[in-house]
């Protein structure tokens, strides 16, 4: 005997009263033909630059229509976004070398590797610009790439904090913004080259930094404790050396 279908439910628990008939509505998607896209986007983008890169030739190139393309992504912005995190985000590890140093330089070097070695790195610079003049595409560009770069980074701190290398208190987003606005300066504005000897010194500057504020918070701490001491007037100290009367 053929088992009688079971009903949709919707988030809550209840049976969806549109049934799966509703739920199965709509043309499919494929993914041969989003491999298609993104791999045309991708070399289109590399080639031409986003600035240079249209609906067209992408659709051309990958074998679909347009409007096959624009029943997936509603700019051209957000086909470059996607296909820039189809190849960005495989490059960026989550380092684990047992010190805040090698995490934060291994991280570092990832993300200059991808946009300078890759086609990474022009695709970036377009999708920022384009992000200034396209409010949806700078929404998704902070939620899609920065947030969760920002959230896979956060556990190098995380790590550094339960080892003892940095305060408890340390702004994780200063810090972050300082390693890698760095070398976002260097790769938006061309004047100085991406280098690994650039990564060490960046490197080494918010180490260095943050050790030392945390050295100066523990002084701080310290001359607070000992205002907070008994006056040794009269005490020993003074007993031991008597005042001479003249």
């Amino acid at each position: 005997m053929a088992k009688a279908p079971i009903p949709a439910r919707d988030e809550s628990g209840a049976a969806d009263p549109a049934g799966p008939a509703a739920q199965r509505r709509g043309r499919p998607r494929s993914e041969e033909a989003d491999r298609a896209i993104l791999q045309a986007a991708t070399q289109t983008l590399a080639e031409r630059g986003l600035a240079g890169m249209s609906i067209e030739e992408v659709a051309a190139r990958a074998g679909v229509g347009k409007a096959t393309i624009y029943r997936r992504w509603n700019s051209r912005g957000t086909l470059a976004l996607d296909a820039f995190l189809a190849e960005f985000q495989g490059q960026q590890p989550r380092p684990d070398t047992g010190s805040l140093r090698g995490d934060l330089l291994a991280a570092l070097r990832a993300w200059i590797r991808s946009v300078t070695r890759t086609s990474a790195g022009p695709i970036l610079a377009g999708l920022i610009a384009e992000a200034q003049r396209d409010p949806e595409l700078a929404q998704a560009w902070r939620e899609r790439v920065i947030e969760q770069l920002r959230i896979q980074h956060r556990t190098l701190l995380d790590r550094a904090v339960a080892r003892g290398e940095i305060a408890a208190d340390t702004d994780y987003e200063v810090v972050l913004d300082v390693l890698f606005g760095a070398a976002y300066h260097r790769l938006l504005q061309g004047h100085q080259p991406l280098t690994d000897v650039f990564a060490r010194q960046v490197v080494d500057l918010v180490v260095a930094g943050l050790h030392g504020g945390a050295g100066r918070r523990a002084a701080r701490t310290e001359r607070g404790e000992a205002r907070s001491q008994p006056s040794r007037a009269g005490s020993g100290l003074a007993s031991r050396h008597p005042q001479r009367s003249s």
